[in-house]
């Protein structure tokens, strides 16, 4: 099972225990945090495609660490003309850990297998 999801601007495929690493976040380091903005989601073979967004399904998950990334150094040059320009760049980032992806339909289910086990 995995979906298609929304974080911080970019879409990210993910799965349950996969760490992900996206842009900052405010949330503190330990936190859970849940998004709303699921684009699809695949469940052994049956897919779900929202328009934009599926209604009712969301995506889990505890944050880490906030961090860092690598250095990106941006050059710019104009030939003949004597200008250079260096500038470096380090991302702040966030890595999450994906707990659980909870789809539209689930909660009914469970509910009514409960009502099925206390009839019994």
């Amino acid at each position: 099972m995995y979906a298609i999801v929304e974080i911080a601007g970019q879409q990210f495929k993910v799965s349950k225990d996969l760490k992900v690493y996206v842009h900052r976040l405010a949330d503190k380091e330990g936190d859970a945090i849940s998004f709303a903005k699921v684009l699809l989601t695949d469940d052994n073979g049956t897919i779900t495609l929202g328009a934009p967004a599926i209604e009712g399904a969301s995506v889990e998950a505890k944050v880490l660490q906030h961090l860092k990334g690598d250095k990106v150094i941006v050059f710019k040059k104009k030939r003949r003309k004597g200008y250079k320009k260096r500038n470096g760049h380090r991302q702040y980032l966030t890595q999450i850990q994906i707990s659980g992806i909870t789809l539209p339909g689930a909660k009914k289910e469970n509910k009514k297998a409960e009502a099925k086990t206390e009839t019994n």
